[in-house]
This record gives structure tokens, C-alpha cells and sequence, in this order.
């Protein structure tokens, strides 16, 4: 075999080889851009079941980089304390998420309270003989408080479109909650299945849903005690540690690298028996599965 077949043979090699390195680099590049939309997807869910629609990643890292940043200076400023003014600095940083974590929880809580009652308004509207996408609505003047802005704008969707499917869609990504892809779905299938079972469909599902959220209630009331242990160890020693920062002797300690070390073990220890007590009383959610 001569140099001119060894040559012949290379050629196919070498474009195989290009071939496939270019789909493994395509490959790549797709499975990151899957995965940062599926991120992105969250974020958006996250911020809007918090009542903030609209707040973009570089929002949310702003405000926590800006509040740390102020409490850092501050806590310096006073104490001259460089590892304080870090430590203090962590802690301000995560308060901007954890109030939005907060919000949530809160808002989630509040739209399953509701939904029941937002069900049998719309059994109501239905036996009263209207159709399923005027009783639905309906329930921007008729709906519980928490409810009627959104569905106050599903109603302006179907009125301008006259597509009940696209309203609702709307509908879902503005809630994204769990709970209403539950009943989102359900109002679909009935619409386009139809029948003379859908007012007992609704009060069966109103039903389901008044006693999930009295189970659920129950068992709140039961790991109250343990979120709020949970936040009090945590809290405690950051608010002895900031009367400790107003004595010259003690802020000395902190100051070399021995305090140094000291608030690098005491951050990581309340910081790990904070996330052990909250996972221990924390209930399982509910993840969006009927996006």
C-alpha cells in the first residue's frame, strides 16, 4: 500500500472524525442551553409564585450584592473589623432571598386557601347555566380577592381571542402554581370533553382540595415549633456576636486570624444545624408537573 492509498483512506477518517467531534460540540452546546432554560423556567416560577414577575437573576444577585456590601461597610466602619465586616456582610446578603422565600411560602399558602371557593363559584356559575368560560370568567368579580386580578385578565385574553385553550395557558404561566395546573387542566379536559358531569366534577375537586389543605394544615401546626427552633439558633448567636462587636476588647478577637477561623466554624455550624432543623420540619411540595 503506497502513500497515495493510505492518503485515500485518511480522507473519509478525517471527515468522520470532524463529523462527529462537531456533533458531540453541538450536542454540548444544546444539552447547556437546555439546562439553562429549565434554570431560567424555575427562576421565572420561583419569582412569580413570590408575587415579583418581571425580576430577572441579575436583580435579585444586585440587591443581595448591595445590601451585604452596605451591611459589610457598615459593620467595618464600626467595629474595624475586616472578618466581621465579611461575616455580617454573608448574613445581609441572604436576608433579600430569604424574604423572598418567605413571600412565597406565604403566597402559595394564601392560593390554596382559595382555591376551593374559587371552585365552587365556578360550580355555582355552571349550575346557574352559564358556560364554562363565562363562569371561569366570572370569577374576576365573583372569585376570592387573591384571584381576581389574574382572572380578571384571562377574561380581557378570551374576550379579545375567543381561544379558551390560549386564555388558560396564560392563565397557568401567570399563577404557576401547582394547585391551578391542577384545576387548569381539569376545566380543559372538560371543556373539550364536555358532558353533564362537570358540576359534580367541580365539587369533587373542590372537595379533594379541602382536604388536602386541612391535612396539610394539621401538619403545619404540628412543625411550626421546629421552624421556629430552627430560626431562633440561628439567629441567636449573630445577635450576640453584634452586642459582642460594640466592646473594644472583644472586637479585638476578631481582628487576626484566630477570629477568623472562629467565625468560619460558628457561620458553618449555624448554617448547617439551620438547614438539619428545616429540612426536619419542612412538608413536601407540590412541583409543577402540568406546565
Amino acid at each position: 500500500m503506497n502513500v497515495d492509498d493510505l492518503a485515500v483512506l485518511a480522507i473519509p477518517a478525517v471527515l468522520v472524525t470532524g463529523l462527529v467531534l462537531l456533533g458531540l460540540g453541538l450536542d454540548g452546546r444544546t444539552r447547556e442551553a437546555r439546562r439553562w432554560r429549565r434554570w431560567m423556567g424555575r427562576f421565572q416560577d420561583w419569582a412569580t409564585q413570590a408575587g415579583v414577575r418581571g425580576v430577572r437573576p441579575w436583580h435579585v444577585v444586585a440587591v443581595c450584592g448591595g445590601s451585604g456590601l452596605a451591611a459589610g461597610l457598615a459593620v467595618l466602619a464600626l467595629t474595624r473589623s475586616p472578618w466581621l465586616g465579611l461575616a455580617f456582610a454573608g448574613l445581609a446578603g441572604w436576608l433579600p432571598i430569604g424574604a423572598l422565600r418567605a413571600r412565597r411560602r406565604r403566597r402559595l399558602r394564601e392560593l390554596r386557601e382559595v382555591w376551593p371557593d374559587a371552585i365552587d363559584n365556578l360550580a355555582s356559575g355552571v349550575r346557574a347555566g352559564l358556560s364554562l368560560p363565562e363562569a371561569v370568567a366570572g370569577l374576576a368579580e365573583r372569585g376570592p380577592e387573591t384571584l381576581r386580578p389574574p382572572f380578571a385578565r384571562f377574561a380581557d385574553d378570551y374576550h379579545a381571542t375567543g381561544r379558551f385553550g390560549t386564555a388558560l395557558d396564560r392563565l397557568k404561566d401567570e399563577l404557576a402554581d401547582p394547585t391551578a395546573d391542577r384545576v387548569i387542566e381539569a376545566l380543559r379536559l372538560a371543556r373539550e370533553v364536555g358532558g353533564s358531569e362537570l358540576g359534580r366534577m367541580l365539587r369533587t375537586l373542590s372537595g379533594f382540595l379541602r382536604d388536602e389543605q386541612r391535612v396539610r394544615k394539621e401538619l403545619e401546626a404540628r412543625q411550626t415549633w421546629v421552624v421556629v427552633a430552627a430560626r431562633m439558633a440561628f439567629a441567636t448567636p449573630w445577635a450576640v456576636l453584634l452586642l459582642l462587636a460594640t466592646r473594644p476588647e472583644a472586637v479585638a478577637a476578631y481582628r487576626g486570624g484566630g477570629g477568623a477561623v472562629v467565625l468560619a466554624i460558628g457561620t458553618a455550624m449555624a448554617v448547617a444545624g439551620y438547614r438539619v432543623m428545616l429540612a426536619i420540619g419542612r412538608l413536601p411540595t407540590e412541583e409543577r408537573v402540568l406546565r
